[in-house]
């Protein structure tokens, strides 16, 4: 049975996860449409740089966060003179590394099954008067909202995980950013903790098996109805 400050590890976990997925969700679909169909110079560029973070050291990562957006970078200095507001130390600051590390694979995910959409179908509605906005909204979106809600199910699974770019970028703070892996990795520093461990180790394995089992899921339905993501 877990403790009730295990209880406070588990919800913030799920806070910095569901609020990095819904910050990052609308720029992983612009993201993952621009490399689908666009065709400019520097796509590959841009394809490199949106999957750096599954190859580069999270403290890496980390690292590059706490220069953007400490009190002297400046996304960190717009923040604080704009809206009185600093990410350092805070939970959304772990949101936002979570969401970093997610975006490859919600990119990936969403690429793909937008790349799987058939273009004459869009064609057809367009010769039928449909427009751009109209066609997209009616076909393109159903069509790829399979490969949409699996590529948030793996980012969320992600950034469950995610560990050394949170604790690179906004430190071990108990109650504030200190998530399920962080939590662990304390509970790993202290004697005689090790039923402590288990028991979170278990609630982290949960969490991102059932995402996983899900995403699994969702790939199986889109394959069966003619989309593979």
């Amino acid at each position: 049975m877990l403790s009730a400050a295990e209880w406070g590890v588990v919800a913030l976990s799920l806070k910095v996860s569901l609020t990095a997925m819904a910050a990052t969700l609308p720029a992983a679909f612009a993201l993952a449409w621009v490399l689908a169909r666009g065709r400019f110079p520097g796509r590959f560029l841009l394809d490199a740089l949106v999957h750096l973070p599954l190859v580069l050291p999270p403290v890496v990562i980390g690292w590059l966060l706490l220069i953007a957006f400490g009190a002297d970078g400046p996304v960190g200095r717009w923040l604080e003179s704009w809206f009185g507001v600093t990410v350092i130390f805070r939970w959304t600051g772990a949101a936002i590394a979570a969401a970093v590390m997610a975006l490859p694979l919600m990119v990936r995910a969403i690429r793909l099954s937008i790349e799987q959409i058939d273009r004459r179908l869009e064609g057809a509605a367009r010769t039928l008067g449909a427009s751009r906005i109209h066609a997209f909204f009616t076909i393109s979106l159903p069509l790829c909202f399979p490969g949409i809600l699996a590529g948030t199910i793996l980012g969320f699974a992600r950034s469950i995980g995610e560990f050394g770019a949170t604790i690179t970028f906004v430190s071990n703070i108990p109650g504030e950013t200190r998530t399920l892996p962080l939590a662990i990795y304390s509970a790993l520093q202290v004697p005689g903790a090790e039923a402590e461990v288990l028991r979170l180790a278990l609630i982290s394995i949960a969490l991102s098996l059932g995402a996983l089992i899900a995403s699994e899921a969702l790939a199986r339905r889109g394959q069966r109805s003619g989309h593979v993501f």
